[in-house]
């Protein structure tokens, strides 16, 4: 999907040996680099959610085909589901029935999957492996230098806090805002604009990170800097936009964001 990054390398190893030689092992750095971040001055960073931080697309599918059930429409798979999450509940419903002109029929049916999905958000949901131990590495890292890490997702805020703490991510993010906490929400700027604002830090002292495009363009909109992660939901829309450092998994993540006193 990605080259390697600028002065990232691929390594080579064989060994011969008298009788005879050990297969050649390639090693690759998979961090690529398109724009150099100042690490050691970030004070703020934003997650998303979603594809991010837990692997969600389980219950949302379950919660999304429960609807459609529900109005004798056709089960979609879980895939399908998964590449409609990103733009907020009320976008997942409409895409998930076509774009149904009927608002009355889109209200009710958004209605059956909040409440759906409120009752299930956490039969199936995790977070990702290694994620935990990244947000450790990269809250030590700082060294006793001031940085917030805050959940800035699409989803609506009640059931995204639910989840953080459900999780045991509350530790580290104990501010989480949802796609309802805010007059808009991702790719524009507002809620991000508003934090900053909040926390008295600058668009050059933020960072964005997540799995879409809509996380890329926030940041972009905003002034900040972003970090794209090709693990989540979809990461072929950072093909569209391609974000500052682009990593493959969280111990990649931790790797950028733990070296405080370089610029990556």
């Amino acid at each position: 999907m990605y080259g390697m990054r600028p002065g990232s390398s691929s390594v080579s190893l064989a060994a011969q040996g008298s009788q005879e030689s050990v297969p050649s092992v390639t090693i690759r750095v998979m961090i690529r680099i398109h724009r150099k971040i100042p690490v050691s001055a970030l004070r703020l960073l934003l997650f998303d959610l979603d594809g991010t931080l837990v692997d969600s697309k389980q219950d949302l599918a379950q919660s999304i085909n429960a609807m459609l059930h529900n109005y004798d429409r056709p089960e979609l798979p879980v895939e399908v589901i998964a590449d409609y999450i990103g733009d907020g509940a009320p976008m997942l419903v409409r895409r998930a029935l076509g774009d149904p002109e009927d608002e009355e029929f889109f209200n009710e049916a958004l209605r059956y999957f909040l409440d759906y999905y409120r009752e299930h958000k956490l039969d199936r949901t995790y977070v990702y492996d290694g994620v935990l131990e990244a947000l450790g590495r990269i809250r030590a890292a700082a060294n006793g230098h001031p940085l917030t890490m805050v959940v800035l997702t699409n989803k609506p805020v009640a059931p995204s806090r639910a989840i953080v703490e459900a999780l045991g991510l509350s530790d580290f993010f104990p501010q989480v805002y949802g796609g309802n906490s805010f007059q808009t929400k991702k790719p524009d700027p507002l809620g991000a604009q508003i934090l900053m604002r909040e926390l008295g830090v600058g668009p050059e002292q933020t960072c964005m990170i997540g799995d879409s495009s809509n996380d890329v363009l926030t940041g972009r909109n905003a002034g900040m800097w972003t970090i794209g992660l090709t693990y989540g939901f979809a990461p072929h829309t950072l093909e569209e936009a391609p974000p500052d450092v682009l990593v493959d998994t969280p111990a990649e993540l931790a790797e950028v964001l733990a070296a405080r006193q370089e610029t990556l």
